[in-house]
């Protein structure tokens, strides 16, 4: 199944979140991305109708196997992107908003080089 940037969003987001709070309610994902609750409950709905998070009777967020591993994937995917730009001389802030734009529509074979690139660029630089 094809997921949506968007969704993907919403999981990395899960994901930050839990790391951060512990537990993860929709009012903590509509804080975090600045979105409305009505605009996160639409959204945490189709997340759970397709097997992405489960949602317990108090409120709390959890990701499933197969949300787990597309956060993680983007989450990692922003992580080194946001740390290679930062070690071309970019700013952090611009660094970090970059990578959240490429994050998603980046072939496997590209970010694999960048990879590749990043770990030499690191070693020579030490």
């Amino acid at each position: 199944m094809e997921i949506h940037e968007s969704a993907e969003d919403y999981l990395e987001t899960i994901l930050i979140l839990r790391g951060r709070l512990g537990q993860v309610r929709s009012i903590d994902i509509a804080t975090e991305m600045n979105y409305t609750k009505p605009s996160i409950s639409v959204a945490m709905k189709k997340l759970r109708e397709n097997g992405y998070i489960l949602v317990d009777r108090d409120g709390f967020i959890t990701l499933t196997d197969a949300g787990e591993q597309i956060a993680s994937t983007i989450y990692n995917r922003h992580k080194v992107l946001t740390n290679f730009f930062v070690a071309l001389g970019v700013s952090e802030k611009v660094a970090a908003q970059d990578a959240c734009k490429i994050e998603h529509d980046l072939s496997e074979e590209t970010f694999a080089r960048i990879m590749k690139h990043a770990e030499t660029f690191t070693k020579d630089n030490l």
